[in-house]
């Protein structure tokens, strides 16, 4: 009977064991299966690089950079308004080019050389930086440009100020729809012709940092250029292009810029958002023909004369 006991004792233990070792490998596995979840999104988004000091002295620079963009940008498309030439506009252009190509020679080796929401938004969504970095770049260039718009504001008359808006973003009788239209095809036309090329790393390095940087501000300045020509509105001062400038000279000087200061963000993100998708699948090599096989002359001949050897025949005969 003892014997009986311990054999029913010990066959009842052997279940109830198993049960909750079974309970706790799979709570183990659980466990470890979110940790590998929050693990994998946690590095997606880059919460690696928040506690990098790299990135907070990157972010810095952005700032820096920002700031003394929007100050040297600003004063010379008023210089250029302000020059008496007959279409003063024209000049603005070649302001943005030299600005731009300048600022980017030195800081693309530093931080990737955003200064721009769109730049570091479009970097986020084709994978060149994280959400941490994108989010520290884009608030970086926020207050920069902020700062920028102050200093203009205390080294500016205040009838220039007022007349000039600060330099900032404004509709001037353009209505948002029509300029929604050109922030998105402005922003879209500098994303095509200027970060296809920044992004591409063969042709980056192929180029060198001088071509690119001059691409990237030639894409800008023609941009610029379409902006102010195509609508026929003589107040009007062109796009953005750049959505930390309209909100640094919406907060430095308020008034009507805050009119339509909406149009200056939606516009160029639905830029990023429709060139990231169609440049998702462009090739990713051009189109090279390979022994004349789609040549037109060739396909001429062949339905002519018949396919390549019974020509050699008619040749040789």
């Amino acid at each position: 009977m003892e014997a009986g006991d311990n054999l029913a004792s010990s066959s009842g233990a052997h279940p109830a064991d198993s049960s909750r070792t079974i309970e706790k490998s799979e709570a183990a596995s659980t466990v470890c299966r979110n940790k590998s979840c929050s693990s994998r999104f946690l590095e997606c988004i880059g919460a690696h690089e928040i506690f990098s000091s790299e990135l907070w002295r990157a972010s810095l620079t952005e700032l820096v950079a920002t700031a003394a963009l929007m100050f040297t940008l600003t004063t010379s498309i008023i210089s250029c308004l302000e020059s008496g030439e007959t279409n003063p506009k024209l000049l603005v252009p070649m302001a943005v080019f030299i600005n731009a190509f300048l600022f980017l020679l030195v800081t693309v080796p530093l931080t990737g050389g955003h200064m721009n929401p769109i730049f570091s938004f479009i970097a986020l969504l084709k994978g060149v930086i994280t959400l941490s970095r994108a989010s520290a770049y884009i608030l970086a260039q926020c207050i920069g440009s902020v700062i920028g718009f102050l200093a203009i504001k205390s080294v500016m008359s205040h009838e220039a100020a007022q007349k000039f808006s600060l330099g900032g973003c404004a509709l001037n009788g353009l209505g948002p729809g029509t300029a929604l239209i050109l922030e998105f095809i402005c922003t879209f036309l500098v994303l095509f012709i200027g970060v296809t090329v920044a992004f591409d790393e063969r042709r980056s390095k192929e180029l060198g940092l001088v071509v690119v940087c001059t691409v990237v501000a030639a894409a800008m300045a023609v941009a610029v250029f379409v902006s102010v020509t195509v609508t026929g509105n003589a107040q009007y001062g062109g796009v953005g292009l750049n959505p930390a400038r309209c909100l640094g000279a919406a907060l430095a000087e308020g008034r009507g810029l805050w009119d339509g200061h909406w149009v200056f963000w939606i516009g160029p993100l639905l830029g990023c958002v429709v060139y990231s998708a169609i440049s998702s699948n462009m090739p990713k090599e051009g189109s090279v023909p390979v022994d004349e096989e789609h040549s037109i002359l060739k396909l001429g001949q062949d339905s002519c004369f018949g396919s390549p050897a019974n020509v050699r025949t008619l040749v040789s005969v």
